[in-house]
């Protein structure tokens, strides 16, 4: 109908990512204010404010069962939050940057982290990309690992074998986002 039902606020800079849980009424937000927040869509009201990035939050995202988020912020950190508690669960990993990380000095950029979010252990990297990698994404089946980069190209990965197996170019200019 294209009727609106809400307006949310709460945020006191941009929005700058969403995610709706696959498994409930709830939405979250993240925001150049180093928050995310948690939505009623169904009482338009908010549930709860998830502190603990000292950055802008740009990712987030709920996982299948829709019990946990993860947000990513330009503090370079991933955390795991408990979607019934808003209490952080686990902070996944803070990115080195310097030559001691993996990769050297550009892979927190151009390369993609894979880390088990329940124990926090680092999975493997997948480099494949000459610039900044600009989104990330698993199928819905987790089988797959996607990714957008400023080089104007695409790149899909076995998420088992960790093996690249598509490589999608042809763009002029940098891919933002993939799903």
């Amino acid at each position: 109908t294209g009727k609106c039902f809400y307006t949310f606020r709460g945020h006191s800079a941009e929005i700058v990512c969403l995610s709706f849980n696959p498994q409930s009424t709830l939405l979250a937000t993240g925001s150049m204010d180093t928050t995310a927040k948690l939505w009623d869509l169904e009482k338009g009201e908010e549930v709860a404010t998830l502190n603990g990035h000292s950055a802008e939050i740009i990712a987030l995202s709920f996982n299948t069962t829709g019990d946990r988020i993860i947000t990513g912020s330009f503090d370079h950190t991933v955390v795991v939050w408990d979607v019934g508690t808003g209490r952080e669960q686990n902070l996944l990993i803070k990115m080195l940057t310097n030559n001691n990380a993996t990769g050297g000095d550009q892979c927190p950029c151009v390369c993609v982290q894979l880390w088990d979010a329940v124990t926090g252990t680092h999975l493997a990297t997948l480099a494949a990309h000459s610039k900044e990698v600009l989104d990330v994404c698993f199928d819905y089946a987790g089988q797959r690992v996607a990714t957008a980069s400023a080089d104007g190209s695409a790149r899909v990965y076995n998420a088992g074998t960790k093996q690249c197996i598509a490589k999608l170019e042809g763009h002029e200019d940098e891919i933002s986002k993939v799903s």
